[in-house]
């Protein structure tokens, strides 16, 4: 049902190494880069993350209240991923751990601009 959901970046050139190095591990390469817009994910016909130089051209703000979660199959994966974005210049916004017993799993990060991304677990 999603195609792809965009992220404003200040900075295209950071933006997608992060992005692409962060997802590497899951399978996920640069499917098109057009400029202002690049789109990071496993194949065209799959969910991706888009990062974008706002079509206005100023600055980009993250949401309040929005979120990008992203699912990588295990709670080790979780962990993985928070450890590896922090690596690459995230910031901490919730460390990994147990958020719902038995149910949700989950750590959160910001990226370099400020965009709020979730990875997660379910059970």
């Amino acid at each position: 049902m999603i195609g792809y959901v965009t992220l404003g970046v200040a900075d295209m050139d950071r933006a997608k190494t992060f992005y692409t190095e962060l997802l590497a591990d899951l399978g996920a390469t640069m499917q098109a880069d057009m400029g202002r817009i690049a789109m990071i994910g496993k194949s065209m016909d799959q969910p991706m993350i888009a990062v974008c130089v706002p079509y206005d051209e100023s600055d980009p703000q993250p949401g309040n209240g929005n979120m990008v979660a992203i699912n990588p199959g295990s709670k080790e994966a979780v962990d993985a991923l928070y450890e590896k974005a922090i690596a690459l210049g995230a910031t901490c916004d919730g460390k990994p751990g147990q958020r719902i017993p038995d149910v949700f799993y989950g750590a959160y990060i910001r990226d370099l601009d400020g965009n709020k991304i979730a990875f997660f677990q379910f059970g």
